[in-house]
């Protein structure tokens, strides 16, 4: 094992300041001081910067004091002080998942709290603020913390045999039984561009399909396609927003006897799950990304990523492990 670092302490940059004064190399008071030749040059260039209140150089005294100042702001973050759970955190980031999973995730795997959520979120945005841009690995990539607000209109008064969301099942508001879906699509810059989203209730299982357009008979056509292929049990009822593509809905409970419920008017909050789903795929498929580039076999490792990411709701299990043993146990009754 290596020695441990040492922290230099205030005669040591006393003697640096003073060989260095008297000409010597960084090599020649690293090897008279003890020390490896990357620390001294290290140390003499983040200390000796010029500043509004400094002119610039290397002074012992005050190198000490900006030493001891960093130790005491980056005590506050235990990310600093572990290099390897730092990588472990910076690397289940940038495979899109939230500090919460990572953080639920560690914490299964390891039987006890490694860190919490909010220590990676301080470090995030600690670092965002010393121009790192970590926020950019956070699956929204905001780089503030908060909630952004959206109105608009809907053309609700379109859509015929419409049944509004308060008369959906009871379990399918609690989420204690599976088979509940809603629906949305994700649109893109380019007209006609836009993916067909399903996000089941329960387990928070995606599906992902790709249209060529978002006509109502089509749109109907493919969600009955998607969810015709699993077990009965695992599609009960499918909600949407009052978006005039969902207006043949009635064909899904002809073909599959699945109940269909919209949202309230400017109410797209009431379908969390679908919309929260879009906001994390919006992180690998921004609003300028040219479908026609994006082939099918991108798309379903796109909602393969979704569904095997850790999710504190199912205990940190996957939407894909969940999803599964709900349908093998559908199968068996």
């Amino acid at each position: 094992m290596g020695r441990r670092y040492r922290q230099l302490s205030l005669d040591e940059r006393i003697e640096i300041a003073r060989l260095h004064a008297a000409g010597l190399s960084d090599r020649a008071i690293a090897a008279a001081i003890g020390r490896d030749h990357t620390t001294i040059g290290r140390e003499r260039r983040r200390n000796s910067q010029r500043t509004k209140v400094w002119d610039g150089g290397y002074a012992p005294a005050r190198a000490h004091a900006l030493a001891a100042r960093r130790r005491r702001w980056d005590g506050r973050f235990k990310l600093v002080r572990q290099p390897d759970l730092r990588e472990i955190v910076r690397k289940g980031l940038a495979m899109g998942h939230s500090p919460e999973q990572i953080a639920g995730r560690l914490a299964r795997d390891a039987g006890r709290t490694v860190i919490s959520h909010e220590s990676i979120y301080r470090y995030v945005y600690h670092r965002s603020a010393q121009k790192d841009h970590w926020h950019r690995l956070l699956p929204r990539a905001k780089f503030r913390r908060g909630r952004y607000a959206r109105r608009g209109g809907s053309p609700a008064s379109f859509i015929q045999h419409r049944i509004p969301l308060s008369e959906r099942p009871a379990e399918a508001d609690r989420r204690d039984q599976p088979g509940h879906w809603e629906a949305d699509y994700m649109l893109f810059a380019r007209y006609g561009h836009n993916i067909l989203v399903m996000h089941e209730r329960q387990t928070r299982f995606t599906i992902l399909d790709k249209p060529p357009h978002r006509k109502a008979a089509l749109t109907a056509s493919r969600i009955a396609a998607r969810l015709g292929a699993i077990p009965r049990d695992m599609r009960r009822t499918i909600s949407f927003d009052n978006g005039t593509e969902f207006a043949e809905h009635h064909r899904l409970r002809d073909r599959l006897g699945v109940a269909t419920f919209f949202c309230d008017v400017r109410s797209p909050w009431q379908k969390g799950g679908v919309e929260n789903t879009i906001g994390r795929l919006r992180r690998v498929l921004p609003r300028k990304t040219d479908l026609n580039t994006i082939t099918h076999r991108q798309l379903c490792a796109y909602a393969e990523r979704l569904n095997n990411t850790p999710r504190k709701c199912l205990d940190f299990q996957t939407p894909a492990e969940a999803f599964i043993a709900l349908s093998n146990g559908a199968l068996q009754t």
